[in-house]
């Protein structure tokens, strides 16, 4: 057996911890989109594989037996390359998927299917938006340039921003509440956009609001190929160890 394992976000690490646990060979691959990404006890690799293509002669080439794609649920196109590669190749494949968010009492979300639809939500007059979406597709929100945004990074941006109004706070999550109940007070935040992504390492935000009665526009999540879907890490460890054993003819 040897795992692939496409991470990027918290459940992934401790995916990379259970498999380095239970001495699983595997290795960790990150897509690379922050300077420095937390450390893994895999061997671990960075950057894209080159499509569909690359990633079924990287499968090939490394004798990769199993797939978890643990990456965000909005990295749809990792995630549909996967499934593609995996079914060119017969590689079982297994997604790690944490639950989606869901509205409490005193929510106020609009849920929206994309984020072009996010910054169509938003209002015409002047406003004060948290834009908690990541750095990737900002420049959608130019359509309203009248708003002052507050972007919260991992990474100083590496080029002049395509919002002439904006801050940002250079962080890396989880964080809890009373952080953003801080963050979105100092900047007098009017408005919220996010990508529901579910987990606890970006939820605060959202209870934040909910104690504010700050309006939040959801991005829905994309539709992502496969049937195969695990909430927990136990449930992909459960899979690895049904299939280590049917690979070992026992």
């Amino acid at each position: 057996m040897r795992v692939l394992l496409l991470g990027g976000t918290s459940e992934a690490s401790q995916m990379a911890k259970a498999l380095s646990q239970a001495a699983v060979n595997s290795v960790f691959s990150y897509a690379g989109r922050t300077n420095a990404p937390v450390p893994q006890p895999l061997p671990t690799r960075i950057g894209g594989f080159g499509g569909v293509a690359g990633l079924v002669a990287y499968l090939r080439r490394e004798a990769i037996t199993h797939v978890i794609d643990a990456t965000h649920p909005f990295a749809a196109g990792m995630s549909r390359n996967a499934f593609a590669a995996c079914t060119q190749t017969d590689t079982p494949l297994i997604r790690l998927e944490r639950p989606a968010w869901q509205a409490q009492s005193g929510d106020n979300w609009t849920h929206v299917p994309t984020l072009e639809a996010a910054a169509t939500a938003l209002p015409d007059a002047d406003a004060r938006v948290f834009l908690a979406i990541g750095k990737q597709q900002i420049g959608l929100f130019a359509a309203k340039p009248q708003h002052h945004y507050l972007l919260r990074l991992v990474d100083p941006p590496e080029r002049d921003l395509p919002l002439p109004k904006t801050s940002v706070v250079l962080a890396r999550g989880p964080f809890d509440v009373a952080q953003d109940l801080v963050l979105l007070r100092h900047h007098d935040i009017t408005h919220i956009v996010a990508k529901n992504a579910g987990g606890r390492g970006a939820e605060a935000k959202l209870t934040a609001a909910r104690q504010l009665g700050l309006p939040v526009i959801l991005v829905d999540r994309p539709a992502l190929p496969g049937q195969n879907i695990a909430a927990d890490i136990g449930a992909v460890m459960t899979w690895l160890d049904h299939d280590q054993v049917a690979l070992r003819g026992v």
